[in-house]
């Protein structure tokens, strides 16, 4: 080969293998398709977010990074305050005008926390860009009859473009009260954190356990930055109840309760806490320890863990999770893949980027071979998939008992 030869192949194999970006222009001539995630990633959050993160980008993977003749480009934005470490409304807000504004963005991945989508869906919906959030359970924002003006208040122009692929909180709520009942847990104090979804989800736990004929000794709101539950927890232990139920999220108070719950010795009578799936996270065991909360931390989460989900695609999601980043796919990380394959095929599906089309495509999901399982969005939004697992914390792990549901047998 001649020298001017080589040099003309040198330079080639440069701008293939070192400029970013340049080898994927050549697989997509028609440009980059954005999608923007906004979710907390810092405090107690850091493992949850980090997860979703990493499945976001292996959905990427699986589809080569180029879909449609576009090249997908991801955009991480992190929604948490550095003082604080917990959801900000307004960075939130800021993330969803950043997306707005960027006409390249063709779609919304957010957010974690239901009190951070009130922030941000109005402002997605006044721009018709699609929303899809990972993890958001709280059901007025896309149900109606929960708080006044819900969900419509969120949708300014009329139209739905928020989605979720997993179950709201009033399925959630009302299966862990069935589930509840199965374990023969009958007298129970319910706290909650005082915000939209702590609130929300305890809420449907009390009223349901009521209707299944539980006693429901007590309910409780706390201040979710308080850390010292000391004094609650002497009237709750007085109150002799088999299980408290926790509204909580990671970093809202549910650890601090439990871990107060074991000094005082509440857990030794044979007394449980149950919480809902913002407590599913490892951040849970290594922040209350292990022994405060093996075997006596019963947890709900909206969808069965990611090894007992049917179907190959649910079996190279977990397989290749395992092998790229050498852990288990934990809590919503299996949402924001799913979430992330919904908007890639929307995207095949549509064919061209423009942000209307693309929310007509993910609106008119039918029939979709998720690794949930085979679910469509109905006309709120909503999945037609609600399989919810149960799980006890054993040995410092999540055991996975049994599948629940509002209606289920014992």
């Amino acid at each position: 080969m001649t020298g001017w030869r080589k040099g003309i192949l040198g330079f080639l194999i440069l701008l293939l293998t070192v400029i970013p970006g340049f080898g994927d222009a050549q697989q997509a001539p028609k440009g980059t398709i954005k999608i923007y995630t906004s979710w907390p990633m810092q405090g107690g959050m850091i493992p949850e977010g980090t997860a979703m993160k990493r499945a976001v980008d292996l959905a990427v993977e699986h589809s080569k990074g180029v879909v449609a003749g576009y090249r997908i480009q991801i955009v991480n934005l992190d929604d948490a305050s550095p003082v604080t470490g917990t959801w900000d409304g307004t960075i939130e807000a800021e993330n969803a005008q950043k997306a707005v504004a960027d006409k390249d963005a063709m779609a919304y991945i957010g957010t974690y926390n239901s009190g951070a989508a009130k922030v941000s869906m109005p402002i997605t919906n006044k721009a018709g860009l699609v929303q899809i959030t990972p993890a958001n359970t709280y059901p007025g924002l896309t149900k109606p009859g929960f708080e006044k003006g819900e969900p419509d208040i969120y949708r300014p122009s009329g139209q739905v473009n928020y989605f979720r692929t997993h179950a709201a909180d009033d399925l959630q709520g009302g299966a862990g009260a069935a589930w509840s009942k199965c374990l023969g847990l009958k007298r129970i104090f319910v706290l909650d954190d005082r915000q939209l979804y702590g609130k929300g989800i305890a809420d449907v736990f009390d009223q349901e356990a009521r209707r299944l004929g539980l006693q429901v000794v007590g309910h409780e709101g706390v201040e979710s930055t308080a850390i010292d539950f000391r004094a609650l927890l002497t009237k709750v232990k007085a109150a002799k109840p088999d299980l408290v139920y926790g509204g909580f999220v990671i970093d809202s108070g549910g650890v601090q309760i439990i871990q107060q719950m074991k000094a005082l010795g509440m857990f030794d009578g044979g007394m449980k806490f149950m919480g809902p799936d913002g407590l599913y996270s490892p951040g849970l065991v290594e922040q209350a320890t292990p022994a405060a909360v093996n075997n006596n931390v019963y947890l709900t989460f909206p969808g069965l863990p990611p090894d007992q989900l049917p179907g190959d695609a649910a079996k190279r999601f977990y397989n290749d999770y395992k092998a790229k980043y050498k852990e288990e796919p934990i809590g919503w990380s299996l949402y924001a893949y799913q979430s992330t394959t919904v908007i890639l095929d929307a995207v095949k599906r549509a064919g061209v980027k423009d942000r209307a089309k693309i929310l007509s495509a993910v609106r008119n999901t039918k029939n979709f071979p998720g690794i949930t399982g085979i679910f469509s969005f109905d006309k709120n939004g909503d999945t037609t998939v609600t399989d919810m697992a149960g799980y006890l914390v054993k040995d410092g792990k999540f055991q996975f008992l049994r599948v629940i549901g509002k209606d289920m047998k014992c």
